[in-house]
């Protein structure tokens, strides 16, 4: 079946079949700024898609070639997937560019015949000057080789979302997935996943929009990073309130901010983040905006227009893998694009240590019963009340997601504002309204 693809370039080449040196263009392709992309069961030469006979079978070769015939580990740095083309099944095997540079065969060691380079649409053996000099950039910290401050670790949380995916976890799973350094012990991507940490994740929100009034400063974590990370993600959703426009049509309603781009950014900002100086991301909530922090700023030798280009070079592949084996990722590269698809390149803003995304609210759109204060947390708490007057401050808590103590100032500011007033005991009486 005759196709037409883009022709085969630096981040792009196409296979028949899993040829002998396949590992040289994973290898090459590891080294390249741009990672790259390879496609098995497509004849270059002859224009044709001539497919994969067993998908199944040829997937997991390909995986095991890579992890075990390249150094350093590649965990994280790639992903493999069944694709259809015309009814016609080949494979993509999608390449991140890696920071452990420089990649190399395990069998040649990182010498002129193990590491390559892509040059155009070929790989190139690399010189040793090229070897040295890229040796010489590689970040001396990360996840792997940075051990556990504690060592007494337990693992149930991450058992169950395994379970929960059907995959099985031992402690051989734990070697497998990196988890362990070269001794033996614990490194810090366990200490990260483990059932009990020392590593939050800070949710705050401010009335305005500015830093000045603090109106909640709660935290995420303490426990294994998936857990933290679906905390975050349910605080958000409770946050991320539906805004209404009138229009001469009709009535539209759209959320704060878009819900799915909020969430790739949130995961994009836990799973990238430099956790080697022990400062984990922040999500800010103001009165215009959701803010997400990520200290760490771009990786080294991940440039800008490469990161707008959706190119994928994880700075902790320990993590990527977990949370791509739990389904918080989808493949590499996959959520920024869905970031891009609904925002512009402005809301990034790079510093040298940080990448800050400011999601703003859908211009246009308001609150619809009006917002109180200029911010939307007494909004929420009243339209609480108006369901079930009878609700006490913790079955408002329970209902809106926000703490008993932020609940109970807010309805303190509204009996005080003559917007509302208790009637009766605390326990068996009812809210009223004054005015609305």
């Amino acid at each position: 079946m005759l196709f037409n693809f883009p022709e085969e370039r630096n981040r792009i080449e196409y296979k028949s079949q899993v040829p002998d040196d396949f590992e040289e263009t994973v290898v090459a392709l590891l080294n390249y700024s741009e990672g790259g992309e390879i496609y098995v069961g497509i004849d270059d030469k002859a224009k044709a898609i001539v497919g994969v006979e067993n998908l199944d079978l040829v997937q997991r070769q390909i995986t095991d070639r890579i992890k075990n015939n390249i150094r350093p580990h590649t965990l994280g740095l790639f992903d493999i997937l069944i694709e259809k083309i015309d009814s016609v099944g080949v494979i993509k095997v999608v390449v991140s560019s890696g920071i452990d540079k420089p990649y190399y065969l395990r069998r040649k060691g990182m010498s002129p015949e193990g590491c390559f380079i892509r040059i155009g649409s070929s790989n190139q053996h690399m010189t040793k000057e090229q070897i040295e000099a890229m040796y010489a950039k590689r970040i001396p910290l990360h996840l792997s080789n940075m051990r556990s401050p504690r060592q007494n670790l337990a693992f149930k949380q991450l058992e169950i979302y395994y379970s929960e995916q059907k995959l099985k976890f031992n402690d051989e799973f734990l070697a497998s997935l990196d988890l362990l350094d070269n001794g033996g012990r614990f490194n810090y991507a366990a200490y990260l996943l483990a059932d009990e940490n020392g590593v939050s994740i800070k949710v705050a929100k401010y009335a305005g929009t500015t830093k000045v009034d603090l109106v909640e400063n709660e935290e995420y974590g303490y426990r294994c990073l998936i857990t933290a990370t679906n905390r975050v993600l349910e605080k958000l959703r409770v946050e991320n309130k539906t805004f209404a426009k009138v229009t001469a049509q009709k009535r539209l309603e759209r959320q704060m901010v878009d819900e799915l781009a909020l969430k790739e950014a949130v995961i994009n900002a836990i799973v990238h983040n430099d956790y080697s100086r022990e400062v984990p991301p922040v999500v800010e909530i103001f009165s215009d905006r959701i803010t997400i922090t990520s200290y760490g700023g771009l990786p080294q030798g991940l440039s800008r227009e490469n990161f707008f280009r959706c190119r994928s070079m994880p700075r902790n592949r320990e993590l990527m893998r977990v949370f791509k084996d739990v389904d918080l990722v989808e493949q590499l590269g996959s959520g920024m694009s869905r970031i891009l698809d609904v925002y512009d390149q402005s809301i990034f803003t790079f510093e040298d240590n940080f990448l800050i995304v400011s999601f703003p609210f859908a211009e246009g759109f308001t609150l619809p019963h009006g917002n109180v204060n200029g911010n939307g947390t007494e909004e929420v708490i009243l339209n609480c009340v108006r369901q079930n007057p009878k609700f006490t401050l913790e079955k408002i808590a329970e209902n809106t997601g926000f703490s008993k103590r932020t609940v109970s100032r807010q309805m303190k500011t509204l009996q005080e504002a003559g917007i509302i007033r208790r009637v009766g005991s605390s326990k068996t009486g009812y809210w009223e309204f004054i005015q609305e």
